[in-house]
């Protein structure tokens, strides 16, 4: 006897206190707006031709009306789920990854380009300092009081 008496106002207490589906729903949709979700609603008028059949001197004449209906559309936008965010950054990445190669690559074959030396400044840097080296040995001979 006792145990079905604390059968009967447990079950009570759960059923007083527990949360109903509207209460949970509401906290549900609380927690999804405070996550980002964001829902807009948009009227549309909708024009409804309706024909009506009319008794007018002993013959039926059939009329046209129009009729304008005006109606709520919710465009409803989800958070997306980790798993969507992480594919996204994936195909992120992965398309960042590819134009770093593909400039990669196109620098490297600019660089190639440019780094051909240049000959001729060589040969006249090299003509240059031979001129130099010849005209300093003779001034040096000319003008060195030491070297006699």
């Amino acid at each position: 006897m006792r145990f079905k008496t604390l059968i009967i106002v447990l079950s009570t207490i759960t059923l007083l206190f527990a949360c109903s589906h509207a209460k949970r729903a509401i906290w549900h949709y609380n927690k999804a707006v405070k996550n980002g979700l964001s829902i807009d609603t948009d009227t549309i008028r909708v024009a409804t031709i309706d024909s009506v059949a009319v008794a007018y001197n002993d013959t039926i004449i059939f009329e046209k009306i129009l009729r304008y209906k005006d109606t709520v559309i919710r465009i409803l936008e989800l958070p997306k789920t980790r798993w969507q965010t992480r594919i996204e950054y994936r195909y992120k990445t992965q398309l960042v990854k590819q134009d770093v190669l593909k400039y990669k690559y196109i620098y490297k074959d600019k660089k190639q380009e440019k780094a051909k030396t240049n000959w001729r400044l060589f040969f006249w840097g090299l003509l240059v300092g031979f001129i130099l080296n010849f005209a300093l040995r003779i001034l040096d001979k000319l003008y060195n009081p030491f070297n006699k």
